[in-house]
């Protein structure tokens, strides 16, 4: 037998019981949400929505990308279940053009991609920021790997340490980039006690010359 796609993985994982992940906003994005301005919000491997539809609650314009068709459907159920309107887009991160100074806010919420590929999206990721946008991110650590059976990637490459994630976010400044020990409770498949890294980081405002500067 072939080995299958993630895309078919992911596919069947959501087909499998309706939100698999819980349908509330992960805590994190939660505690920090209120940073981010007006304006539309990108939402990447956003699987079935949650995050998305509690952002577009807040009056955001949201945008939720995702591999998994069957994950953007269960989204837009969601959405409409709670009112709200999400745009959803089935893509492959590495290689989904975010594009140029667009978005208020773009949200990385157990988006694990291999270390080859993580240092272009998020260069990817500060460009694609509106200045004074914010970029939010929560994602499980290599020591999480001490923690078997509570959830995330079972390998390490797939897994992002602070270091890394503050060389890779070039132009942005952290407000925080902290590896912490928290409990998850989200579905059936990130429940217990995990270690991830937590990242709150700004796009500076564009400068604007004053006199003294000409």
């Amino acid at each position: 037998m072939q080995n299958r796609s993630p895309a078919e993985l992911w596919n069947e994982r959501y087909a499998d019981a309706f939100a698999s992940y819980g349908t509330e906003p992960n805590d994190y994005l939660r505690e920090v949400a209120g940073r981010i301005p007006a304006g539309p919000v990108l939402c990447l491997a956003e699987g079935e929505g949650r995050n998305a539809v509690y952002l577009a609650s807040r009056g955001h314009p949201v945008t939720a990308v995702d591999l998994s068709e069957v994950g953007l459907a269960n989204a837009r159920k969601l959405a409409a279940r709670q009112g709200v309107f999400l745009d959803t887009v089935v893509a492959d991160l590495t290689g989904y053009d975010l594009g140029d100074a667009h978005w208020s806010g773009i949200i990385s919420i157990w988006a694990h991609m291999p270390s080859a590929a993580r240092p272009a999206l998020h260069a990817a990721c500060a460009r694609a920021l509106r200045p004074g946008g914010v970029f939010i991110l929560e994602a499980y650590t290599p020591r999480h790997l001490d923690r078997p059976g509570v959830g995330g990637p079972p390998v390490a490459d797939a897994l992002p340490t602070p270091g890394e994630l503050r060389r890779d976010l070039p132009g942005l400044q952290l407000e925080h980039c902290r590896e912490v020990d928290r409990e998850i409770t989200e579905g059936r498949y990130h429940h217990g006690p995990s270690t991830t890294v937590q990242v709150l980081a700004i796009k500076p405002p564009a400068h604007t010359p004053r006199d003294g500067d000409r």
